[in-house]
């Protein structure tokens, strides 16, 4: 209920503030680099500082490469009441409604060129499906069985974290609903992956330093289509907004960037996406996004 009325005095502030000429913030969070800290946690001082925002009416949503799944894990005890974009904007979900928005997956054709890529390398490639058939939408990941000890480890580590499951790939059901196949490996040869797959026309690699070690990368394969920018501009007209706030720091962030009025990167961002940025701010891991909202918003 507390919900749904934050999204109805949302909508009826936006109305207030088109008729007298008033400016709507509406604030998107990229998570790993960017509003997490080193150990994928949102801080105690960041977490206040949401709850400044909330407590001013300042509307702010998270828009990450995360599956629903995860960044709800790493989001419990935080209020982020507004639709969430996950999976670089495969995926919108509102939690007013429990509704899932799903665009833009990854056709046969295109995660057999994935796969095949992945298994020529010898690295596992772990294909992440949506059931929506399921009453949670739950989160299947099929794979194949690890051939290195990272993979080992982000299965361990990671994906027990979360309320995913996981099934062998020979089990992955042909109409499967598929929204992104994840890597991890040696940074070398996934660095070599990721400029081939973005050569095809039909695909989109993300890829960066993996926490695990900068000897490893991850790599995230999308449908080509498949961004976040499309989906803040959604919930941008959605929710009416008139001044878009994003922040990130990574190649899978320049689409919003693009399109925001206001874009910030913190100082441990690739280049490129300081290069895009309206301003540089403080460290991920040094609560520098919340620092900036303090002063930016006078909480």
């Amino acid at each position: 209920m507390r919900i749904m009325l934050y999204c109805l005095l949302f909508l009826t502030m936006h109305y207030q503030a088109s008729f007298y000429g008033f400016t709507m913030d509406l604030i998107f969070f990229d998570l790993d680099g960017t509003l997490l800290n080193k150990s994928s946690e949102i801080s105690p001082y960041t977490k206040d500082t949401l709850g400044l925002l909330a407590e001013r009416d300042i509307a702010f949503t998270v828009a990450t490469g995360r599956t629903m799944h995860s960044a709800q894990h790493v989001l419990k005890g935080t209020e982020f009441v507004l639709p969430h974009i996950y999976n670089n904007g495969v995926a919108i979900w509102d939690p007013s409604g429990k509704a899932l928005t799903l665009e833009n997956l990854l056709a046969p054709s295109e995660v057999n060129t994935i796969v095949q890529c992945a298994n020529e390398n010898r690295i596992t490639p772990f294909v992440n499906t949506v059931d929506i058939n399921s009453e949670s939408n739950d989160h299947v990941i099929y794979h194949a069985i690890p051939q290195h000890q990272v993979e080992r480890d982000l299965i361990d580590k990671y994906f027990s974290r979360t309320d995913a499951t996981l099934a062998p790939i020979e089990q992955l059901p042909a109409h499967a609903h598929i929204t992104n196949i994840s890597m991890i490996g040696d940074a070398p040869l996934v660095y070599e992956m990721y400029q081939y797959l973005n050569n095809h026309d039909e695909l989109i690699a993300y890829s960066g330093p993996a926490i695990e070690g900068n000897q490893y990368r991850w790599m995230d394969v999308h449908h080509q289509l498949a961004n976040k920018g499309s989906a803040v501009e959604i919930l941008k007209n959605k929710l009416g907004a008139s001044n878009v706030i994003c922040f990130g720091d990574s190649d899978n962030d320049i689409s919003m960037f693009e399109l925001a009025d206001e874009a910030y990167a913190p100082s441990n961002a690739k280049q490129m996406i300081k290069d895009a940025a309206t301003s540089i701010i403080g460290h991920h891991n040094e609560d520098g996004i919340a620092r900036f909202l303090r002063e930016r918003f006078s909480l």
